[in-house]
């Protein structure tokens, strides 16, 4: 049984990144908690702020929720999905990290804004808090992806990290849910070479790899490209249904999440990420 926490705010993103959730693991049996929280402090609002407002009190949330539910039970036809509301009065981070432990939770599911401007942050705040303050695999969902298992995955890294099977574990699973190609992409500037740390870093991945999916997977490195760049040529070039990511290797994050302005980069309007957390 896999445990599923999906904040909602019951905006389209949010029920779209549910809808995926739904069709990505509609052969597994799951346990989906929908959780609402709602603050009452007069805080700034944003385009993903989970806050409450005026006019919404916390028995029309509710019921919010009970009606989400009962409309989310009709898209899961393949599976035994349960569904479960959760509603609170907090801070964000604090109550998910609660909810983590009191509800043994695999997974994270958020939904993502589309851009809208210029100086527009590919992640609104809650969603990067969430990658970079909880220690839980965490899945970004755009919202306009397609509601498609991914058959085509990309790995950006440098090398950089090594991979346990904490990390390896999780990028199988989701290969095996669309039985998809894997592929790992490295950008390099003309000139540089990997040193002997990622040599045997990039060694152990492929011996995985070759063990676990032998068929499916390739290497690839793009030379004389920024990292967004590269990515974003890779995921246009091949189809890409999915960016997977460690938050142990910030250096990535960084450059193509937490700097990236929306109307520099456009994969992030439809390309689900996928953070794994060591």
């Amino acid at each position: 049984m896999k445990n599923i926490l999906v904040p909602t705010d019951f905006s389209k993103n949010s029920i779209q990144a549910l809808r995926y959730a739904q069709v990505l693991f509609s052969a597994i049996e799951c346990n989906f908690y929908l959780l609402y929280v709602g603050t009452l402090l007069d805080t700034k609002k944003d385009a993903d702020s989970f806050q409450e407002s005026n006019d919404d009190s916390s028995e029309n949330t509710k019921k919010k929720l009970t009606d989400l539910v009962k409309e989310t039970r009709k898209h899961s036809t393949e599976a035994n999905h349960f569904f479960f509301t959760l509603h609170e009065y907090g801070f964000f981070i604090p109550t998910i990290k609660k909810h983590l432990e009191e509800q043994n939770i695999d997974l994270i599911v958020m939904g993502t804004k589309g851009a809208s401007g210029v100086k527009e942050k590919v992640l609104g705040s809650n969603a990067g808090d969430v990658i970079t303050k909880v220690q839980c695999n965490t899945l970004i969902v755009p919202v306009h992806v397609e509601l498609l298992k991914p058959k085509e995955i990309v790995f950006p890294t440098d090398y950089n990290i090594f991979y346990s099977l904490r990390i390896l574990r999780p990028m199988e699973e989701m290969v095996n849910l669309g039985k998809a190609k894997f592929r790992v992409m490295n950008a390099l500037k003309e000139g540089d070479y990997l040193n002997e740390e990622q040599e045997k870093n990039r060694e152990h991945l492929l011996d995985f790899l070759e063990d676990t999916f032998p068929e499916t997977y390739s290497f690839h490195t793009i030379t004389n490209k920024k990292v967004k760049s590269a990515i974003q040529c890779f995921v246009e070039s091949r189809e890409i249904d999915m960016i997977v990511m460690v938050a142990k290797n910030l250096n990535f994050i960084q450059q193509i999440l937490f700097d990236s302005i929306v109307e520099q980069i456009s994969f992030h309007t439809k390309i689900p990420f996928y953070v794994i957390h060591e």
